[in-house]
């Protein structure tokens, strides 16, 4: 890892259609690049928010043919930026299922590393919001570290965020920059967002950058909004609120070192065994 990285989230409010939201996020990444950010991150769905299996399968594309793929490309080489989109909806080969999937592009709009969403969101929350991304969306199997000037980065979305596990095992791996794109509900965002970004960081010693969506979407659904960016100890260093917009901040990718010497938890891994209650 080297130097100083200035990074921001940029937090959209997408739609159903993929080519308005593209143009939107790209305004705001063109407007993380003129504050000095190399490395821009975007929320999970950056192209579409729609509710419902059939209104999915219906405007989601193959990645051959996923016009967010080369707008992406594009941007990185138009803007010098490393850039990540959050995730696209990809179909599957088999058109009945969608890969949840976040794209890293280089400066040079090569696509470094793509990662699939590994954890599903289906839960019935006490508000009567009912979720089940299981139905159209296919988990992904494989955890992600992609290289970059600036050390690791591991890459996650939203859900994933509950399961410290995997985030341990992306440190482990190398990550010192921890990526976790979102469109998380506003209740659950109220009551956990802050903490479990708080928390990974904590565990892991790495810097989270979470892009999130915000407002209004499809048939109601509201998302919470509140970007984050954090230090490897844990100190929120930038949160967007509640409006569309961008947020930055420098890291000195020193600290992801100096926390880990303070508090060295990820060399203090034990066996042990679990007895059972009866």
């Amino acid at each position: 890892m080297a130097g100083v990285l200035r990074a921001a989230c940029v937090q959209v409010s997408a739609g159903t259609e993929i080519g308005p939201n593209l143009e939107a996020a790209g305004d705001l990444i063109r407007r993380a690049r003129d504050g000095g950010a190399t490395f821009i991150a975007t929320p999970e769905n950056v192209s579409m928010i729609v509710q419902g299996r059939a209104a999915v399968l219906e405007r989601v594309r193959p990645e051959a043919d996923h016009p967010g793929i080369p707008f992406f490309a594009d941007l990185a080489r138009e803007t010098g930026a490393w850039l990540l989109a959050g995730s696209l909806g990809i179909l599957l080969d088999d058109g009945e299922r969608v890969a949840n999937r976040s794209y890293l592009f280089d400066d040079a709009g090569a696509v470094v590393a793509t990662y699939d969403k590994i954890h599903m969101f289906d839960v019935d929350l006490e508000s009567g919001e009912s979720y089940r991304e299981s139905s159209t969306f296919r988990p992904g199997d494989r955890a992600v570290v992609a290289p970059s000037p600036w050390g690791g980065i591991g890459l996650s979305i939203c859900y994933d965020v509950r399961f410290p596990h995997l985030y341990r095992a992306l440190a482990k791996a190398g990550a010192s920059i921890l990526t976790v794109p979102a469109a998380f509900t506003v209740p659950t965002g109220r009551a956990h967002w802050h903490v479990l970004l708080r928390a990974r960081a904590i565990e892991t010693g790495c810097f989270v950058i979470a892009p999130a969506q915000v407002g209004a979407h499809d048939q109601g659904r509201r998302t919470f909004g509140h970007s984050l960016i954090i230090s490897p100890w844990g100190e929120v260093l930038a949160d967007a609120g509640e409006a569309v917009g961008v947020v930055t901040a420098d890291l000195d990718l020193d600290r992801v070192a100096e926390a880990r010497r303070m508090v060295p938890s990820l060399t203090h891994d034990r066996p042990f065994t679990l007895d059972g209650v009866a």
